[in-house]
């Protein structure tokens, strides 16, 4: 990859492209389909595994298969930036957690992989205009998670699917509080 002498422009746009990534996690792990599209071109290619698809059609399957389990939860890592005027390309490594079955007979998933994303400015910001999935490993086994007892007890702010979860109304309250 090439590198970069630490301009003010490159470290800026490599900002905006960390958090377009950060977007379209907060949008996959609340299955929030707006969220999840200004993440994306209008006209996104995107390819998790099993081949691509119309974007609208891709996104919608996602959220709607995502919504079954009880929670998801997407981190990312490494991520190698390159940028050439308004395009971009990034491999970033990310770990996702999922909680999948009835209660009472969960499994845990988890998955460590890459994406492999091309992206545009536009607008002054960035998009993901391609994004391909590499799964590297994953990993499934009974559900070890603990909602309630001891500490668990005390804590009364969970995370929930969009729109009931808290960040919600954390994001709609003014700066200055």
């Amino acid at each position: 990859m090439t590198s970069h002498a630490p301009d003010l422009a490159f470290l800026a746009d490599r900002l905006a492209i960390q958090d377009v990534m950060a977007r379209y996690c907060r949008g996959i792990d609340r299955c929030d389909e707006q969220e999840l599209r200004r993440a994306f071109t209008p006209d996104a290619v995107l390819d998790y595994g099993s081949g691509s698809g119309p974007f609208d059609a891709v996104i919608a399957q996602v959220v709607a298969d995502l919504a079954t389990m009880r929670l998801t939860h997407h981190s990312l890592a490494n991520s190698l930036v390159e940028i050439d005027g308004d395009r971009a390309r990034a491999e970033t490594y990310v770990t996702a957690f999922h909680v999948v079955g009835p209660r009472g007979a969960e499994i845990e998933m988890v998955v460590g992989g890459r994406y492999l994303d091309r992206l545009v400015r536009s607008d002054g910001g960035w998009l993901i205009a391609e994004r391909l999935y590499v799964m590297d490993w994953n990993r499934q086994g009974p559900s070890t998670i603990q909602d309630s007892g001891g500490m668990y007890d005390m804590l009364a702010r969970r995370g929930r699917r969009w729109p009931d979860d808290p960040s919600y109304a954390w994001q709609a309250s003014p700066l200055s509080q």
